[in-house]
């Protein structure tokens, strides 16, 4: 009995609500199977598959106008229910319709106009807050945290043997006790109080409070890492313990990493070679999978971290150091185990076969791209003869990546090229600088080089029919799209733009002035990437199947991936006991990875505001030029010309005029001075205030 038997049964045979002894009764199941079936029906319940109604039937969700997803709340207390079956518009959860749900909550929603794609939200599985972190507000009758994250629409209430000595305004951490339900408030207990960060690095720390991010590994994950010692074999191509396949020995190859310079763990390793037919390209990955085996300490955890969190100072890794720094890092001129996908290409990029085994590699080189770049396209001397045993091989990989690169935009792959902060630290870790991140050409060698071996992947794993993770990208809300015609119709002749002309649309623009503003514009309106068990393509990379498999240091579904992969090379065909238990596990492994990178995203994003605060906190007063990247009623979204930092301009602050808000054309219009502020707009712009409780950073003109 397992979750497909469960669902065909209610779909072909019952139809109708049904209590679990008439489940019982009708399967003539046994006294055992019975309380297997009482596990299942659990487990299924939890996971949104089977509703148990108020008079104790179970049913469907799919026959009840239930959905299950995460919740995506607004400050001003609605939100979006994101779906977790692909292809589904978001529904539309009013304020008095959540429940009491938190931002990226599992719930369970019931759709209450299909039209409208509005819902309400009947049942919160799984809870993606245990932690607040706010101001405590003390009053004569009750004490409160009021949240940072303005995503959380209530206070929590605080009993007063639960203050732990916190004064009215110390920011605090609060444990969730009981989240709100009905008219009943949430309420929790004070677990830690954050001292006011005294530098860029206390404030980093209080951020990792806030996101509650794990500072070390468990004592048993920590010991299970020093017990691991590297095994190599002792001649090419001899099976190794633990029931690995035979790796192929690589160490002859010309391989190298290409990485920032910045970098530690290193996932990845290229080599490349000219054939008959055109290109022979190996891409090696960490074959972390072989160390970290299912279910072990390390596993579990890193399953719980989903993802590596970088931030300017420090990194959070998914792995222990022992195996992302060292043990698993392809570090040059040491011997490395790799996962390699072998793919050969013909002359215009199109990909005649693709191969994938464990092997044994030696790594060249360590390269960066600021390195390869001098190489490719400075042509600087002397670093082309420091590399100039690899100079043909650097050479080769470019000639390559600029075919797939055409063949990839041609399909109508989009090609976002927006500039991201890098955050520039001085010997005592303060913001020196914040600058937009250099990405070269090397970077997008190394770019199309793991798009094609990621291709490769997910590819094998849909032809053969496998139960695997995929990375999913879905065509944008044509609602959304309104908004993207709004601001671009002003600023380029063009009609109306479906979701198929994105790529043509951002080509037009390229080297124009408007060119960032309409890519982010773009970017905006596209759904998040996130993973799912079920192939819906890519619609961001124009990709009919597409995986992550090249980052198993850093994220947890390549590695899982990896691990699906060597099953299936290792027993040919998957037996259906063990299909059954990916098909299990996995929907769980793509929510939870989901949902780990989201906040990360929001962890580093929360970072960079606090670094820029720092950076312009003795720099008010002074004026920048400025260029206006988004345009809302209450004001301006403005980032400066000579750094990568942005502000707001409230409209409060415009003082030469009042200003109206055009919807239809994204503008502010002054009424008397017919000055008007649209999207791209440059302009000079003073620095009235730096909140750096708040960290925003308040323009003036």
């Amino acid at each position: 009995m397992n979750r497909q038997n469960i669902l065909s049964f209610f779909r072909e045979k019952v139809k109708r609500p049904l209590s679990f002894k008439e489940i019982v009764r009708l399967l003539g199941l046994s006294h055992s199977e019975a309380r297997s079936l009482k596990r299942l029906l659990r487990e299924m319940t939890k996971s949104g598959d089977i509703v148990l109604t108020r008079k104790g039937l179970y049913v469907p969700a799919e026959d009840t106008n239930l959905v299950t997803g995460y919740f995506e709340a607004h400050r001003d207390g609605y939100g979006f229910v994101i779906t977790e079956k692909p292809g589904e518009r978001d529904i539309f959860i009013p304020g008095r319709a959540t429940s009491g749900a938190m931002n990226n909550d599992r719930v369970v929603v019931r759709v209450e106009n299909w039209q409208k794609r509005d819902g309400r939200i009947i049942r919160i599985l799984e809870r993606a807050h245990t932690r607040i972190v706010g101001r405590l507000d003390i009053t004569k009758t009750a004490s409160y945290v009021r949240p940072k994250n303005k995503s959380i629409s209530f206070d929590l209430y605080i009993p007063p043997k639960d203050r732990e000595n916190a004064k009215t305004g110390d920011t605090v951490v609060a444990e969730i006790i009981s989240y709100p339900e009905d008219k009943r408030p949430p309420a929790g207990r004070i677990i830690k109080i954050i001292e006011m960060p005294e530098d860029p690095s206390s404030e980093v720390e209080a951020i990792i409070d806030e996101f509650n991010i794990p500072r070390r590994f468990p004592k048993d994950v920590s010991e299970e890492a020093k017990m691991i010692t590297p095994l190599y074999p002792p001649l090419p191509g001899v099976e190794l313990k633990g029931g690995d396949i035979r790796r192929k020995d690589l160490t002859a190859l010309h391989t190298v990493t290409i990485d920032g310079e910045r970098a530690k763990d290193f996932d990845d390793a290229v080599s490349i070679k000219l054939t008959e037919h055109g290109y022979r390209l190996w891409v090696h990955i960490a074959d972390v999978g072989f160390y970290v085996p299912w279910d072990s300490d390390i596993d579990l955890e890193a399953r719980k971290r989903g993802t590596s969190i970088y931030f300017p100072d420090r990194v959070t890794p998914m792995l222990p150091k022992e195996l992302s720094e060292d043990l698993c890092s392809l570090k040059p001129k040491v011997e490395r185990f790799a996962f390699t996908v072998e793919m050969d290409f013909d002359r215009n990029g199109e990909k005649l076969n693709s191969k994938f085994y464990p092997s044994l590699i030696r790594s060249d080189e360590r390269m960066t791209y600021t390195s390869v770049r001098k190489i490719l396209i400075d042509n600087d001397r002397h670093e082309r003869e420091k590399y100039d045993h690899l100079l043909s091989d650097f050479e080769l990989m470019a000639e390559l990546c600029g075919i797939m690169r055409k063949k990839r935009l041609d399909r109508g792959s989009l090609d976002f090229d927006l500039p991201e902060p890098e955050v520039l630290l001085d010997m005592q870790g303060r913001p020196e600088a914040i600058i937009s991140a250099e990405r070269n050409f090397a970077h997008m060698v190394i770019e199309e080089f793991m798009i094609a071996a990621n291709e490769a992947v997910a590819e094998h794993f849909t032809g053969l029919g496998v139960p695997s993770l995929y990375r999913i990208h879905e065509e944008p809300d044509p609602m959304k799209l309104e908004d993207i015609m709004r601001v671009v119709k002003p600023l380029i002749k063009v009609k109306n733009v479906k979701p198929k002309d994105f790529s043509g649309l951002l080509k037009n623009i390229k080297g124009r002035p408007e060119e960032e503003i309409i890519n982010y514009m773009v970017l905006r309106s596209l759904k998040q990437a996130r993973y799912s068990p079920v192939n819906v393509g890519h619609f961001g990379l124009a990709s009919e199947c597409y995986t992550h498999f090249t980052s198993p240091i850093r994220r947890y579904p390549d590695l899982a991936v990896h691990r699906i992969l060597r099953e299936v090379l290792h027993k040919k065909h998957l037996p259906d006991k063990r299909i059954r238990e990916f098909e299990k596990l996995l929907p769980d492994i793509a929510f939870s990875s989901s949902r780990m990178e989201r906040l990360a995203d929001e962890a580093e994003k929360e970072v960079i505001d606090a670094m820029r605060v720092w950076f312009m906190r003795d720099k008010v007063g002074e004026e920048f030029e400025g260029k206006v990247v988004n345009v809302t009623p209450y004001g301006l979204k403005i980032r400066l010309k000579d750094f990568y930092v942005e502000g707001f301009l409230h409209v409060s602050y415009m003082t030469d005029d009042f200003y109206v808000f055009n919807e239809r054309t994204m503008t502010l219009h002054g009424k008397n001075t017919k000055r008007s502020f649209t999207v791209g707009k440059e302009l000079n712009v003073r620095v009235d205030k730096v909140d750096m409780e708040e960290r925003a950073i308040i323009f003036g003109f």
